[in-house]
């Protein structure tokens, strides 16, 4: 096996570790965000002691989330790398002028209900999607 041979095994075996592991802690900090949401009412009756632990584990496990993705992004090649960055500049553009956007919708009385941060992490997370699919179809 050459040189060249091996370092791409090498490189292909830490970007599927890599992959994995954002998945694992992506996983791991949705489950965590659904118990700092659902854990004080069904859990533990909104005593303030458990759920501030539970909010330091969200915290906790999404730091280490933002660490897995910043590897993954290491782990990539140029055009990957090009691809996903392109995404995330979209999405942060289409997050930051939707959600001030939205924001003001009820106060100007456009919208008769309070604005949700779930609608604007579905608008992002379908545009990051989008973002991807589009960049991956425009280079290969």
């Amino acid at each position: 096996m050459s040189k060249s041979e091996q370092n791409a095994e090498v490189w292909q075996t830490t970007l599927k570790r890599s992959t994995l592991s954002l998945g694992l802690w992506s996983g791991s900090w949705l489950l965590s965000t659904a118990l700092l949401a659902f854990g004080p009412r069904f859990l533990w009756q909104f005593d303030t002691l458990y759920s501030l632990l539970a909010l330091m584990l969200n915290l906790g496990v999404g730091a280490v989330m933002i660490r897995a993705n910043i590897r993954q992004v290491q782990a990539m090649d140029e055009l990957a790398r090009k691809i996903f960055l392109d995404a995330a500049a979209i999405t942060l553009g289409v997050g930051l002028v939707c959600a001030c956007s939205y924001g003001i919708m009820e106060d100007i009385r456009l919208i008769s209900f309070e604005p949700d941060i779930s609608h604007l992490m579905i608008l992002m997370g379908l545009t990051f999607l989008v973002g991807v699919l589009a960049g991956n179809r425009r280079y290969r």
